[in-house]
């Protein structure tokens, strides 16, 4: 099927590796170069040359105009590159014309990332979600491959399937994304399980998400100990990985550390990843990474944000965590407080460690956010209720009463209340003030 469909495309140039990055920007700004770059990079390109083009509108044969293409072939000749990435994303039709135009490969902003999405996928479902982006993205490419079978035929030995090449290629595309869509829908009611399951056991999720390359892994490594692949490149972090987490006064939590976002994320990521990406949703409290050294520090905020609204995991209690203050100056570890008496800001730095136990204060107030303190009588027999609210990290204080019982000051969500109830702690009274 790979090879049917690979043929179906325009006879490309092969991909190499010597690159010349085109920003289309028009005002060289340092953070997108550097960015495009980032990725080029990620993707195991070396960059040789750039070119900056700025148009009013996009020209529709090939998107930065004639003159530019002239001007790009010359760099591209210069500099002896075989590979041409372009921040934007192209049609199907400009994508060939430049490639005709340069005989080198192009590949704009959205096949570059899927390219490094590749790279990165380790599970068999992060296979399948790329497989499935990737399939959908190709799906838009299959534009006038193999123009000599482009007709039917007739004859004695000359009559085809009843379909041309390119519609074999098309169908061949649509089934084999059936197939993955059916294998990631058996996946996600795994995941729904495991989410229910959590539900029921009253574990906390927390999911840290955020740019990518602002430290969400290497957070998720000193927090949890884990060993999750931590690298100084974008996107070396794509298959989700949760933890558990005890916080200091004895609660729980489920760690959970997600894919990083970007700017202009594609869509087809979105769609493909949203699996994954309902985790986040899922979430009690998402710790949103920031790095605080960053120098486009809000818009990398905006831009998370921007997909968190997509997949609807706006409305969640959010805080925002600034990383990496060891590269700041005058930037101690510390809390910022919203006018609720919520914590809606951490400093720390997850590489020296600076600011974990704040974090940890943080992540408490958070999940306290929405409970009731009440004061619980227990038996001498109810031992195990006991021993169930210290493991919810529910107690307060207790005293030992007279019958061998306890009394105990809780705080308690209203479904841990109910709980409670139906289990028959008498009495359950609210605490005084």
């Amino acid at each position: 099927m790979a090879t049917s469909i690979e043929s179906a495309l325009f006879e490309r140039p092969d991909a190499g590796e010597r690159t010349v990055l085109v920003f289309t920007g028009g005002n060289d700004d340092p953070e997108d170069i550097a960015e495009l770059r980032e990725l080029a990079g990620s993707a195991g390109a070396e960059v040789v040359g750039r070119m900056v083009c700025g148009r009013r509108s996009p020209d529709a044969r090939f998107f930065i105009g004639q003159g530019k293409v002239d001007e790009l072939r010359e760099t591209v000749q210069a500099h002896d590159a075989d590979l041409v990435l372009i921040d934007h994303e192209l049609s199907p039709s400009q994508e060939r014309n430049l490639e005709r135009a340069l005989s080198v490969r192009v590949v704009d902003r959205t096949g570059l990332i899927l390219d490094i999405f590749a790279q990165r996928a380790r599970t068999f479902e992060g296979k399948l979600q790329v497989e499935l982006a990737q399939l959908r993205h190709l799906s838009t490419r299959l534009v006038r491959g193999w123009t000599h079978l482009e007709r039917q035929k007739g004859g004695i030995g000359l009559r085809g399937p009843g379909e041309t090449q390119l519609e074999t290629d098309r169908r061949l595309l649509a089934n084999r994304i059936r197939v993955i869509e059916k294998r990631l829908d058996k996946v996600d009611r795994q995941r729904d399980q495991n989410r229910s399951g959590r539900k029921r056991a009253d574990v906390p999720t927390v999911s840290l998400v955020g740019y990518t390359n602002a430290g969400k892994s290497t957070l998720f490594n000193t927090l949890t100990h884990a060993k999750v692949f931590v690298a100084d490149q974008l996107f070396a972090t794509l298959d989700p990985t949760m933890r558990r987490l005890r916080l200091p006064h004895g609660g729980t939590v489920v760690l959970g550390d997600t894919v990083g976002f970007i700017r202009h994320l594609p869509h087809e990521l979105v769609a493909a990843f949203r699996s994954t990406l309902q985790e986040a949703c899922e979430s009690d409290v998402l710790l949103h990474v920031v790095d605080a050294n960053a120098t486009r520090r809000d818009e990398t905020i905006q831009a998370v944000n921007e997909v968190l609204t997509e997949i609807g995991a706006d409305k969640i209690p959010q805080i925002e965590v600034f990383n990496k203050i060891d590269l700041l100056e005058d930037a101690p570890p510390r809390l910022e407080w919203d006018e609720t008496g919520a914590v809606r800001r951490v400093w720390l730095s997850a590489l020296s460690k600076d600011g974990l136990e704040l974090l940890a204060e943080a992540l408490e107030n958070r999940l306290a956010c929405g409970k009731r303190r009440c004061r619980v009588q227990l038996s001498a027999a109810q031992g195990s209720i006991r021993a169930r609210l210290f493991q919810l990290g529910a107690v307060l204080r207790e005293a030992m009463d007279d019958g061998g019982g306890w009394m105990m000051d809780v705080e308690l969500s209203d479904k841990d209340l109910r709980l409670l109830e139906q289990v028959t702690v008498i009495p359950v009274t609210p605490a005084a003030a």
